[in-house]
């Protein structure tokens, strides 16, 4: 049966999908001064991680420990949002899931 011309006729190879470079960038998703300001955010973020680090002694430590959270955790939080926005990954993931993220 499987030499038989009613199966030649009919069925079609299978597509294959484009490839793309699973880094690929785009700025579909994040344009014009919104892009301006998570670029100057994840900047300014990393400049205050880097000033709490210069710091070498302290009286009273723990305003500081929160400095350091607070801003390591901005640096990554606007890095991971501009990788997703950025790449192909918006499309992977879709924008539903990417706004309940």
């Amino acid at each position: 049966m499987d030499g038989s011309p009613v199966y030649n006729s009919t069925t079609e190879p299978e597509a294959k999908r484009p490839r793309r470079l699973p880094l690929g960038c785009t700025l579909r998703h994040l344009r014009g001064w919104r892009l301006a300001v998570k670029v100057f955010q994840t900047i300014f973020s990393l400049v205050a991680v880097v000033c709490e680090e210069l710091v070498e002694e302290c009286a009273n430590c723990s305003g500081l420990y929160f400095f350091e959270f607070i801003s390591c955790s901005a640096f990554l939080l606007s890095l991971l949002i501009l990788y997703v926005y950025c790449t192909d990954l918006y499309e992977s993931l879709g924008e539903d899931k990417v706004q309940k993220l």
